[in-house]
């Protein structure tokens, strides 16, 4: 999918590279800059007694979930006094692999990897494996004929989200009417398999159709562009919309409520995720459906993490147990989110 290139540069080059980023700088991802590392350990507690190095390549800041994960494990590795060095891929993967080959060069005791798509990545996996680094892999998944090549993956079961959002559309549809949906990037475990579950439960209801499909890079500007060009095309043939992640879901409110409709009672909206401004959506009746993909995922990678550098045997997954919320819980719960 990408080219790659052998990385042969000396430390101090690799250092250079503007990516990467100690724990607790002063730059923030959010901004889509990142700052280079100090080379001083974060304040805090040891992990295991041993004060480590971690590697984080993670996929970018496209949505507030990505923001609130990235939050969680730089403000874990701090507490356990671990040294993070922060890669922020900008959603390209041939920058993830610049990062791990930095990573690599400079012998951190562990990577994780949320990975841009699950294609792709095996060769510098096999790199990382054979330098005796372990990578733990958060929230998404890789195909990879060697699975030995990660740990363990930390994350939820994107199936089942798209599973529940269609069983809750199916039913609150009566079994009928068109459905328009909007992707996260093509390639990515997240729109892979949120739409094999998703489409796969929608197929037992033969009186509903997805009629509208395009992608939304998991971004509300472009969530709102994409549900803008299908109202301009027939907006009284959709009667539902199935967002991938809750960025894109607001964008789609936005663009139907600037259409002159009302979201969530002309068109129903059904997304994934459990962000705090679409659980108030779905209070507010904006919206009427949200589930919870966990973002706080710090505490497990750091523990998984721990275990891979001891040798221990771990799950191929750990699978986060998570919410959801309608219109019976939502005002109840919206004000307990913590992002």
């Amino acid at each position: 999918m990408y080219s790659r290139k052998t990385i042969a540069m000396s430390l101090g080059s690799l250092l250079a590279f503007s990516m990467l980023a100690g724990c607790g700088s002063s730059s923030s991802t959010d901004s889509g800059t990142a700052a280079k590392t100090d080379g001083a350990p974060a304040t805090g507690g040891k992990a295991e007694g041993k004060s480590l190095t971690i590697g984080f390549a993670q996929v970018g800041a496209e949505s507030g979930w990505r923001t609130a994960e990235t939050g969680s494990v730089k403000d874990e590795a701090t507490r356990r006094g671990i040294k993070l060095m922060f890669a922020d891929g900008h959603g390209k993967q041939e920058d993830q692999i610049k990062a791990i080959h930095t990573f690599i060069a400079q012998k951190v005791d562990g990577i994780i990897l949320a990975p841009v798509v699950v294609t792709g990545f095996e060769p510098v996996l096999k790199e990382a494996k054979d330098a005796g680094i372990p990578v733990v892999l958060s929230d998404r998944a890789v195909t990879v004929k060697d699975d030995s090549l990660y740990a363990t993956l930390v994350g939820s079961d994107f199936v089942e989200e798209g599973r529940r959002c269609a069983d809750f559309l199916a039913k609150k549809m009566n079994g009928k009417g068109n459905i328009a949906e909007i992707e996260g990037n093509i390639g990515s475990a997240p729109q892979l398999e949120r739409k094999k579950g998703f489409e796969a439960e929608i197929a037992k209801y033969p009186g509903i159709k997805i009629t509208k499909d395009a992608e939304g890079k998991f971004e509300l500007a472009k969530g709102k562009e994409v549900m803008e060009a299908f109202l301009k095309s027939d907006a009284k043939s959709i009667n539902a919309v199935f967002a991938h992640n809750d960025d894109m879901a607001l964008g789609a409110i936005q663009a139907i409520e600037e259409a002159g409709l009302k979201p969530g009672k002309d068109i129903m909206i059904a997304s994934i995720d459990g962000e705090k401004t679409m659980v108030q959506a779905v209070a507010d009746g904006k919206a009427n459906f949200c589930v919870e993909c966990k973002a706080l995922l710090g505490p497990g990678l750091f523990d998984a993490m721990n275990d891979a550098i001891a040798k221990k045997k771990l799950p191929k997954k750990t699978v986060m147990q998570d919410d959801q919320f309608d219109e019976t819980n939502a005002k109840k719960l919206v004000e307990t989110r913590k992002y």
